[in-house]
């Protein structure tokens, strides 16, 4: 299934916000939060902003579904969500919340999909391009991994 064919508009834009602007309107509007965590030097990163994050249909899906936050892994600005406050960790060279969001496992790019209340659905290890995001998007933003697993939403998706 080709991605583009979803979206109405070829031009749809993400709309990228910090997780603290995300968590803002969270109050307003309840929705999920995609994290794309990433760092400066990594390809595969750069790879997934200009080619997946720039599909339209992907586009189309994160806007409607979810909250987008970019996360440079080593930024070193305090970031506090839920009443906490996370830090860089020069021991680390990374973010307290990068390493929180990854579970230790710092590897990028990593998606991270959080609920409406920012608590974990699952973190998403590896490049993704537009048709596998596409899938995962639709998995979590529509909500059917509330009521399958993603071997059975794979097998239906096909």
């Amino acid at each position: 299934m080709n991605a583009r064919a979803d979206s109405p508009n070829p031009s749809e834009k993400i709309k990228w916000l910090t997780i603290e602007q995300a968590e803002a309107r969270m109050k307003r509007e309840p929705r999920k939060v995609l994290v794309d965590v990433y760092t400066d030097w990594c390809g595969w990163c750069k790879k997934m902003d200009k080619e997946t994050f720039t599909d339209p249909g992907v586009a189309a899906l994160i806007n409607q579904h979810f909250y987008a936050v970019k996360l440079d892994a080593e930024g070193t600005e305090p970031i506090s969500i839920k009443g906490q406050t996370f830090n860089y960790k020069p021991e680390y060279k990374s973010h307290e919340l990068a390493v929180a969001l990854l579970n230790g496992q710092l590897s990028f790019p990593t998606t991270v999909f959080l609920d409406e209340e920012l608590g974990m659905l699952s973190p998403v290890p590896g490049y993704l391009d537009a048709k596998n995001m596409t899938q995962i998007l639709k998995y979590f933003g529509e909500n059917y991994h509330q009521n399958m697993s993603w071997k059975e939403f794979e097998k239906q998706a096909k």
